[in-house]
């Protein structure tokens, strides 16, 4: 695979000279792009063009620019800024798991998930990014049609599945905003504002129209038949927070068409999945690609890995990192799911960094409190590596381990098609695979005492720092509210009640401005 993925960061960069395709973001969803030919011209000259053009879609979900790390597609800061660290601050930080300790504005109010406003940088940057993303495949959808370029119906498919996956974190984070497509694209009058409703409905109507379309295999770091059978469980997986209606039963068949019709299979060993060579895993289904050399980004997994390090504590070069910036460290909330994780067997449990660090999170500023994760890091699994200021570890955004548990929460859920027995199963797989002890029907038959509780503290412990953390807990309900309190939720030491308006963000203040259709989230 390491072939395939040098051809897709070859292609990424060979079309940085051709295309800086947005400046605009909220307020210019009809930008045109910036570029020394018309897109129509460009492919005209070139067809293959287009794998080029399309690469720097799918890099729009983990670099800042075209032009390297200190450059930016949007006028947001070019470090801050990027669509993964969006997620990873507004999935993760927000929620139990993970504190930052920078104190910067607004990121203050994400690790204490209080005083959430809609002036917070960060609100604005992820719900920018969504609006640069967006209008990028409006545009390339509005000219393909008339282009001859192989293999056509795939690469169209590919780029709504982009817009989709785009479009699904305006539905999960924010719940709302406009819906924006090639058929309204380059209109000049302020898009209608759509329900959260709308856009799941846009968002499952082309996932299902292009699942049937999309390769089995492709290039590594494209879109497969598999991602979109992803993002179909996971958009299904939440429709009862995101319409008012379960669809626990279609959430089954998507993941289970994952696990059974695809070509993934679980790693031998769960390290392997967050190392510099993970582009090499059979569990990775879809990737967001890191490169230290030729896809520099402080908003990759480089954002991870260095925040998670620092000098004084961690030894940088064991990790593959030549700077710790000593910003994100996990609570008791993390490795509590462990129980006594010093003796645990489980490897997971071992992926904390405790020397020198205190159990207690008693000053979530303080580097000291709390426990960083070492799950991801920039060296290579099998054979050697060279540290380096830049991470070239690709990030897991979908994989089969996922797929297991969300057939299993569904089996839980009492599901159409699916058994208790399968479920446990794949439960086990994941915990035998990490040597933690297996399960038994037992274990989670009983829906609300123990069934559902169990598997979302599995889902903590397999996949956090992977941007579900938020999701999930608002799906069992105990995100906002007394019911489940974590070291700094409300702003306070042992935790308090959040209010319910926190299941969704603020509409950015930027946001309203520029589009008077849009009207705020209640509560802020």
């Amino acid at each position: 695979m390491k072939n395939t993925k040098n051809k897709f960061l070859k292609l990424l960069t060979s079309f940085v000279v051709f295309i800086t395709l947005f400046t605009g973001c909220t307020n210019d969803l009809d930008t045109k792009p910036e570029i020394e030919l018309t897109l129509e011209e460009l492919l005209a000259e070139d067809p293959q063009a287009v794998e080029g053009i399309l690469s720097r879609l799918y890099g729009s979900f983990a670099l800042s620019g075209a032009n390297g790390s200190g450059s930016s597609d949007i006028s947001d800061d070019a470090g801050e800024s990027p669509f993964l660290r969006g997620i990873v601050n507004l999935q993760d930080f927000a929620a139990d798991a993970m504190k930052n300790r920078w104190g910067d504005n607004g990121l203050d109010q994400l690790t204490t998930t209080s005083n959430w406003t809609s002036e917070n940088k960060f609100f604005r940057y992820l719900y920018n990014r969504i609006f640069f993303t967006i209008p990028q495949c409006n545009n390339l959808l509005s000219i393909l049609p008339n282009v001859e370029v192989g293999e056509k119906e795939v690469i169209i498919s590919e780029v709504r599945f982009i817009r989709a996956l785009a479009n699904f974190y305006l539905i999960d984070v924010f719940g709302k905003g406009v819906l924006a497509t090639e058929e309204n694209y380059g209109q000049t009058e302020p898009l209608p504002q759509a329900t959260r409703l709308e856009l799941f409905n846009f968002v499952e109507s082309e996932l299902l129209a292009i699942e049937p379309i999309l390769l089995t295999t492709n290039t590594y770091g494209r879109a497969t038949k598999g991602a979109a059978q992803m993002l179909l469980a996971k958009l299904y997986l939440n429709a009862e927070v995101y319409t008012g209606n379960a669809q626990y039963d279609n959430a089954a068949i998507y993941a289970n068409k994952v696990i059974t019709e695809g070509p993934y299979t679980l790693a031998t060993d769960f390290v392997s999945i967050f190392s510099g060579d993970n582009n090499t895993s059979t569990e990775i289904i879809f990737p967001l690609i890191a490169d230290a050399q030729v896809s520099q980004s402080f908003g990759n997994t480089t954002y991870i890995i260095n925040g998670s390090l620092n000098a004084d504590t961690t030894p940088l070069a064991q990790f593959g990192a030549t700077e710790g910036w000593g910003g994100h460290r996990s609570s008791k909330s993390w490795y509590g799911l462990y129980r006594n994780f010093n003796i645990s067997t489980d490897v997971r449990a071992s992926l904390f960094w405790t020397n020198g660090h205190n159990y207690e999170m008693n000053d979530y500023k303080e580097w000291t409190d709390g426990y960083p994760s070492i799950k991801f890091r920039n060296t290579n699994f099998t054979g050697s590596s060279d540290p380096s200021s830049f991470s070239s570890t690709d990030f897991p955004l979908f994989r089969l381990a996922d797929a297991y548990l969300m057939y299993a929460e569904c089996a839980v859920r009492g599901a159409a098609d699916t058994d208790i027995t399968t479920a446990v199963g794949y439960v086990n797989d994941v915990r035998e695979r990490s040597n933690a002890s297996p399960i038994t029907a037992v274990d989670i038959q009983n829906n609300e005492s123990n069934g559902l509780p169990f598997i979302l503290n599995e889902r903590g412990r397999e996949l956090n720092l992977e941007g579900h953390r938020r999701t999930d807990l608002i799906r069992y309900g105990v995100f906002t509210g007394s019911t489940y309190l974590w070291p700094w939720k409300g702003g306070s030491i042992d935790g308090t009640s959040i209010p319910d308006t926190y299941n969704v963000y603020p509409i950015p203040s930027s946001a309203l401005q520029a589009n008077p259709n849009l009207t705020q989230n209640p509560g802020y």
